[in-house]
C-alpha cells in the first residue's frame, strides 16, 4: 500500500496550554506513538489534513509523517475536529510497520443493485452498517469491501459471511452480523397486506 508524505514541525512542550498556544500559530497540535518507542510531538498545516480528510480511505490510508526530517510510517487513529467549522484542533497518528496488525473501519461498497428482485419490485436498500470493523496486517487494508445484491428479494438480508474476504483479512465481530437488508415501501406493503387479507376471507367463505 502506497503511503502519503505529510510534513511536520517537531514541538517540545505538551499540555492543554502548549497545544493552545499551537492553535494560536494556525496550526494543528499531533503525536505520534506506539511500537514501544516515545511519544513524538509536532505541529502541521493543518490544510495538509484537511486535503487528506476530503480524500476517500482517509481512515485506512498509510501516511509517512516527516517530523524535521525523521521520517516515521503511521496510520491516523484519532483526529478532533471544531465543532462549528469541522477544522482539525488535534490528530493522533499510530506507528505502523508492514507486520503491524491494526484494527480498521473499512466501508463497504454495494454492487448489483440491478440484479436484485426485491430492489426491482419497489424494495429499499437498508444499510445496516456502512463500515466494517476488520483485522489485518497494516499493509494488507483493503480499500473497500464488495458487498454483492444479486438475488436479494424484499426481506432477504445481506450478512458478513457472504461477503468475501481477502486473505488474512477478519471482521473483529465474532458472529454472522447483518449487513444489509432489503426493506418494502409503504406501497409495497401496503399492497401485500390487501392481499394477504383477501386471501383470509376467500379462506374463510370457503
Amino acid at each position: 500500500m502506497k503511503s502519503t508524505t505529510l510534513t511536520a514541525a517537531k514541538r517540545e512542550r505538551a499540555g492543554k496550554g502548549a497545544a493552545r498556544a499551537v492553535r494560536n500559530q494556525g496550526l494543528v497540535p499531533g503525536v505520534i506513538y506506539g511500537d514501544k518507542q516515545p511519544p513524538v510531538l509536532f505541529s502541521i498545516d493543518p490544510r495538509q489534513l484537511l486535503a487528506q480528510m476530503a480524500r476517500p480511505g482517509f481512515w485506512t490510508h498509510q501516511f509517512e509523517i516527516d517530523v524535521d526530517g525523521e521520517k516515521t510510517l503511521t496510520m491516523c487513529q484519532d483526529l478532533q475536529v471544531h465543532p462549528v467549522s469541522d477544522r482539525p484542533i488535534h490528530v493522533d497518528f499510530l506507528r505502523i510497520t508492514a507486520d503491524s496488525t491494526v484494527e480498521v473501519d473499512v466501508p463497504v461498497k454495494f454492487v448489483n443493485e440491478e440484479r436484485s428482485p426485491g430492489i426491482k419490485r419497489g424494495g429499499v436498500l437498508n444499510v445496516v452498517r456502512h463500515e466494517i470493523e476488520v483485522v489485518c496486517k497494516a499493509d494488507a487494508i483493503p480499500e473497500v469491501l464488495i458487498a454483492d445484491l444479486t438475488g436479494l428479494d424484499v426481506g432477504d438480508s445481506l450478512h458478513i459471511s457472504a461477503i468475501a474476504l481477502p486473505n488474512g483479512v477478519k471482521p473483529t465481530i465474532d458472529r454472522d452480523f447483518t449487513v444489509a437488508t432489503i426493506v418494502a415501501p409503504s406501497g409495497l406493503k401496503s399492497e401485500e397486506a390487501a392481499t394477504a387479507e383477501t386471501t383470509e376471507t376467500t379462506e374463510a367463505k370457503a
